[in-house]
């Protein structure tokens, strides 16, 4: 039985050698599941000479060859693999750095010298940061060959971790993964061994499976998160598909990359649909697309529509958490995709919702859901707090309802609830209503304090371009269509709203905003 996700593109790589592993078009650049394992070996040999068992690496690197090969290869030297956003400024490496008590860091050249800044603010003399390309960073893949085998003895593989095992196994912490939370520090989840290779296997059981062995997969999504890492790029690897990376995404490059080299799996966000959505060549380029997959964010159901006319594919979403590594649902699992639906669970995962006091909810009514399942985290870093409890389930914080299929549809976080005057207001119900003007393009709601009613709903709307829209009219629409204590009584226009790596509108920031000039209140 597998124990170590490593050991998967040890599997492929001598089952398909051959085959055409990862395409990087921007660089001219392929390598087959045998020189991919290769370059593997090599990175495990040099960071098992330096680092011993259990120590900590950051990867600070955007979609590359480099950050997959460096991936694998602290897993297979049996380390711990700490994904972090190639974007982030100094003082969010730094944190990042601070509380995992990184042993080394592995940085992109255009993130190294952030990285470098970050590590001396913490004044670690020892915490090294090597440059991908660098001297250095030719001189771990040499050191497996010249001697240097075993681990350094005086290399400190930091605190004991609680809740997740030492060493190697499948209880072993493979991945520190932040989470991009949307009220406080971000906390590192801790993934073992078995919870990834358990969530790869719900996905792979999942019928269609999202990755088959003949498939060319877009790898367009950011692998520093989860979404990517596990739940696209551990499918590919333990089926031996091909991916076509892409730095980034751009829609018609990206457009132009699938038609080019014929994906036929399109891992994606609503933010890449909703920007595809519109084009007129959109059929043309996806013809070779047997799969389209949305998740991270609600996908809005104008926009599968549009996609589903525009082509004749339907786009198949899903719900998960980095706590979940991700898979949790999808409609994959459905009997059939429905408009907001998040489906059902994926093989091998248990779901139910429950009410404030942990107790199942009535049928149709919404609940907070609760998981179960080897796919779990073994709680947050570094002392298991979090986790799940004795009974295996771990509650996740967001609110659903199950129609009479059994299909579920998220209502909102439970954190981010407005409540009026003891009332519950979800925010999503309110940005689903403010969505239905056609001058509204994009909405987000959250709380803002009161002083008779407690709190109060603030909404910020992004207007169709050339439209007059006003705070009054988006008022007006709400009356017919919310219950008085549901309506925003605070409207603020805006161009766009601030949205996070992975197409989240990110709420934390708004929550800061200060209310500019085009703002229209209403009494509560």
């Amino acid at each position: 039985m597998v124990g170590n996700v490593a050991e998967l593109l040890r599997q492929t790589a001598r089952e398909h050698g051959d085959r055409r592993a990862l395409v990087a078009p921007a660089l001219g650049r392929e390598l087959t599941w045998a020189e991919f394992d290769a370059a593997v070996d090599a990175l495990a040999g040099g960071l098992r000479a330096r680092l011993r068992q259990g120590s900590r690496v950051a990867l600070v690197f955007g979609n590359s060859v480099e950050f997959i090969t460096a991936y694998f290869a602290v897993l297979r030297a049996e380390l711990v693999a700490i994904p972090v956003n190639n974007g982030y400024t100094e003082p969010e490496i730094r944190r990042v750095l601070a509380d995992s008590r990184a042993n080394l860091v592995l940085a992109v050249a255009t993130a190294a010298d952030t990285a470098r800044a970050a590590a001396q603010a913490l004044g670690d003399a020892a915490l090294e940061v090597i440059e991908v390309g660098s001297d250095q960073w030719r001189d771990l893949a040499q050191a497996a060959t010249s001697g240097q085998s075993e681990p350094a003895e005086s290399a400190d593989a930091g605190p004991e971790v609680v809740g997740s095992a030492p060493g190697a196994g499948p209880e072993a912490l493979a991945v520190l993964a932040y989470t991009s939370g949307t009220s406080g520090e971000p906390k590192g989840a801790m993934l073992s061994h078995r919870a990834l290779l358990a969530s790869i296997e719900s996905t792979l059981a999942l019928d269609p499976a999202p990755v088959e062995p003949d498939d060319v997969v877009l790898l367009t999504l950011p692998l520093f998160h989860l979404y990517a890492l596990n739940g696209v790029l551990g499918p590919l690897v333990a089926t031996g598909a091909t991916g076509i990376l892409a730095e980034r995404f751009d829609p018609a490059p990206a457009l132009a990359l699938i038609e080019q080299h014929r994906v036929t799996t399109v891992p994606g966000a609503p933010a890449m649909y909703a920007a595809w959505a519109t084009r007129a060549d959109l059929k043309h380029t996806l013809a070779s697309a047997r799969l389209l997959i949305s998740g991270s964010a609600p996908l809005p159901p104008a926009v599968l529509e549009q996609v589903q006319t525009a082509t004749g594919l339907t786009v198949y979403e899903g719900y998960g958490l980095t706590e979940t590594a991700p898979a949790a649902t999808s409609t994959l699992a459905s009997a059939r995709v429905k408009p907001g639906s998040i489906g059902r669970p994926v093989p091998g995962v248990e779901l139910r919702l429950v009410d404030e006091t942990g107790e199942p909810v009535a049928e149709g009514d919404p609940g907070e859901i609760q998981v179960r399942g080897a796919n779990l985290f073994s709680g947050y870093w570094p002392d298991g707090s979090g986790g799940p409890g004795p009974d295996g389930w771990w509650s996740t914080g967001d609110v659903a309802y199950a129609d009479e299929d059994g299909d579920l549809f998220l209502v909102d976080r439970r954190k981010e609830l407005v409540l009026v005057s003891g009332f519950n207001v979800y925010p999503r119900e309110v940005e689903d209503a403010l969505l239905t003007h056609p001058d509204v393009v994009e909405a987000a709601v959250v709380a803002v304090p009161h002083p008779t009613t407690g709190e109060a709903v603030k909404a910020f709307v992004v207007p169709r371009p050339g439209s007059a829209l006003t705070t009054e009219q988006v008022i007006a629409h709400c009356e017919p269509r919310l219950a008085r204590f549901k309506r925003p009584t605070i409207v603020v226009i805006v161009p766009e709203l601030p949205h996070s790596i992975i197409g989240k509108v990110a709420k934390g920031r708004l929550r800061a905003e200060e209310p500019g000039d085009e703002i229209g209140e209403e009494t509560a």
